[in-house]
């Protein structure tokens, strides 16, 4: 799928949210946030234990939750953005920091959050359960999704079907690209990264390619390191282009001449993905899209969101967004939940 395509994917463009909502302007003063500790004794009551009260209603809130690292400056701007949620809608909004990204997928499952930034592989979970739907993707230096490379020693005897002048593949098929790996030893790095194993076995898996038992050497450089020394594994994958780690760049000088890309895997593996609970209806969804829309156009909206979840940019997608990630993650037959950490 080309970049054109996933992006005619996308969701009815932000002006579109935001015209048709007719938002306050935001007060320089934000009205007091309701406080959560950072280690709540007791979890809000799902909203399945209300089933007679309204979502959004006071008894049954609205729940934004926060990344499980989240520290003490983090909550203090989820605060401020629930409670520019509840200003601008009228709905009650609360924060809660969750143990883990599987105990946010939970929470999502039981009715114990409805807006969170999920990691890739979370968010594949919490959509296949049928509990998120995605309404923005993360954007990092420019982009929402990024490739991988299976990189071989250059004297390997593996055909090269990447073009280091022009940065791009010879040929647009996988499988005559892969097909030469059948039977040769793998570098992974560890056992759940998306672009240093999981994607890249997804692609071999899909393309029939049978390997040894691999080698997980335990991060990217340590891939290239190992390629770069021999002995250790035919071939290895990383993300784009491990190969100028600044300490491996400095080491080895002929690096990019010893270590060569074989074939490099398409942009499809996504950053973190801002998704409402399928709890929500699309009216009340799409309302709150359009705040998180306006909140990223005003210097008080914008840094609560990078305080409190990294946010920088965002990019209005919808599930589709994900597809081909989620085929290879499928591909790899690897247990979803037991990516997640």
């Amino acid at each position: 799928m080309s970049r054109k395509t996933r992006r005619a994917l996308i969701l009815p463009l932000v002006a579109w949210f935001i015209l048709g909502c007719n938002l306050p302007r935001l007060n320089v003063t934000p009205p007091t946030p309701t406080p959560v500790p950072l280690t709540p004794t007791e979890p809000i009551p799902p909203s399945a234990s209300s089933p007679t009260v309204e979502l959004g209603r006071v008894e049954n809130p609205i729940i934004l939750a926060l990344p499980p690292s989240a520290d003490e400056e983090a909550v203090k701007a989820a605060n401020f953005i629930a409670a520019q949620f509840t200003e601008r809608t009228g709905y009650a909004v609360v924060t809660v920091i969750p143990d883990s990204e599987a105990a946010l997928v939970e929470a999502f499952a039981h009715g114990n959050a409805h807006i969170a930034l999920f990691k890739p592989y979370a968010y594949l979970l919490s959509h296949k359960q049928g509990f998120a739907k995605a309404a923005f993707a993360l954007v990092q230096d420019g982009e929402t999704l990024y490739g991988s490379q299976f990189l071989a020693q250059r004297n390997a005897k593996l055909t090269l079907y990447f073009n280091a002048l022009s940065q791009t593949n010879t040929t647009d098929e996988a499988g005559a690209a892969l097909a030469q790996l059948n039977g040769t030893k793998p570098c992974w790095t560890d056992k759940t990264s998306a672009s240093g194993y999981v994607v890249p076995l997804g692609y071999l898996n899909a393309n029939g390619v049978t390997t040894q038992p691999a080698a997980f050497v335990e991060g990217h450089p340590t891939v290239v390191r190992s390629l770069y020394a021999g002995g250790i594994c035919d071939f290895g994958a990383t993300y784009v282009d491990a190969r100028k780690f600044p300490s491996l760049e400095d080491q080895f000088p002929d690096l990019l001449e010893r270590v060569k890309v074989i074939w490099r895997i398409p942009e499809i593996i996504p950053y973190e993905a801002l998704a409402f609970s399928s709890n929500m209806p699309a009216p009340m969804r799409d309302l709150f899209a359009s705040i998180v829309s306006v909140l990223m156009q005003i210097d008080q909206g914008r840094a609560a969101l990078e305080t409190a979840y990294g946010i920088k940019e965002l990019l209005p997608v919808n599930d589709a967004y994900y597809d081909e990630f989620r085929r290879y993650v499928e591909a790899s037959g690897l247990d979803l939940a037991g990516l997640i950490k």
